[in-house]
């Protein structure tokens, strides 16, 4: 009974002390955040209409990209509500979950095969009906072309989202298929005018420090070797938005550049928005108006 005791004392107190680094962190950052804006000036930027920052909603992503991506398809509207997600977890928490369950259809890359296996239970409907496929893959730059032609994956989708920690940028140079918008992870630590990355390792994995991924001029290039345009960045610095440049119109802020849009990491600026996420998959009923 008293080692029992003390286990729960432990837990207590490793609760405690995770609970009071989050916040402590979240303070700090919102502080620098603050500060930034006064320095900067940058809250013109912030009431720009045709910047993304007011789009912040979150449903079950991590850093409101359900907000921006709804914002970014009402000012361009959807073709075919197809994605390609690389890099999806468990399926839970990630940008395209929203979407999958207000009737898009898409594909899922994981490279974890626990996840894997929870996703295949806890989606299981949409898989049955064909609305998402399920790939068991840690992607790289070799074989994800491959993977997509193995089930019989379209060339374009309306979405494409990629965070892999490590090879972000590698593996959306190598991917073969187009989206109408990408979501992009991009590494804030790097200022916006560096074009660098980590170099390419297919086996190289996130050792957690801020050696990872490719600056937002490096995103910004590739994106536009790809016929794509930067549009915005989460208020977070966490991922790029990009669309299709002949789809920009007068929608979004040019110029279209790293220097113009870059977001420092703000990690932990903001907790999870409103009630905690469903952790069952379920279908939204979308109104269709009148």
């Amino acid at each position: 009974m008293p080692d029992q005791n003390l286990t729960e004392m432990l837990d207590l107190l490793r609760q405690s002390a995770q609970s009071t680094a989050i916040h402590t962190w979240h303070a700090k950052e919102t502080a620098h955040a603050d500060l930034l804006r006064e320095i900067t000036g940058s809250d013109a930027r912030l009431s720009d209409p045709k910047r993304l920052y007011r789009a912040y909603s979150q449903v079950y992503s991590q850093h409101c990209e359900d907000g921006y991506l709804a914002e970014i398809f009402s000012r361009i509207g959807l073709n075919s509500s197809t994605f390609i997600e690389i890099g999806v977890g468990n399926g839970l928490e990630n940008t395209t979950r929203f979407l999958l369950e207000q009737g898009w259809t898409g594909v899922w890359i994981e490279g974890n095969p626990d996840h894997v296996s929870e996703i295949r239970h806890l989606f299981r409907e949409f898989i049955e009906q064909g609305s998402l496929k399920v790939i068991e893959l840690l992607a790289t730059a070799e074989n994800i072309n491959a993977a997509l032609d193995h089930i019989n994956a379209p060339d374009s989708f309306d979405l494409i989202s990629i965070d892999v920690d490590f090879n972000t940028s590698h593996i959306w140079r190598a991917l073969n298929r187009t989206g109408r918008v990408c979501c992009i992870e991009y590494n804030g630590s790097i200022p916006p005018s560096a074009a660098v990355e980590v170099p390419y390792d297919p086996n190289g994995a996130w050792d957690g420090t801020n050696f990872f991924g490719a600056g937002l001029k490096v995103i910004e290039q590739i994106g536009r070797l790809k016929g794509m345009a930067l549009v915005g960045c989460e208020l977070q610095g966490v991922n790029a938005y990009l669309v299709s440049s002949d789809e920009t119109g007068d929608h979004f802020s040019a110029p279209f550049t790293a220097e113009n849009h870059y977001e420092t990491p703000k990690y932990s600026l903001l907790a999870h928005i409103g009630h905690p996420p469903s952790p069952c998959a379920r279908r939204w009923a979308v109104s269709r108006g009148g």
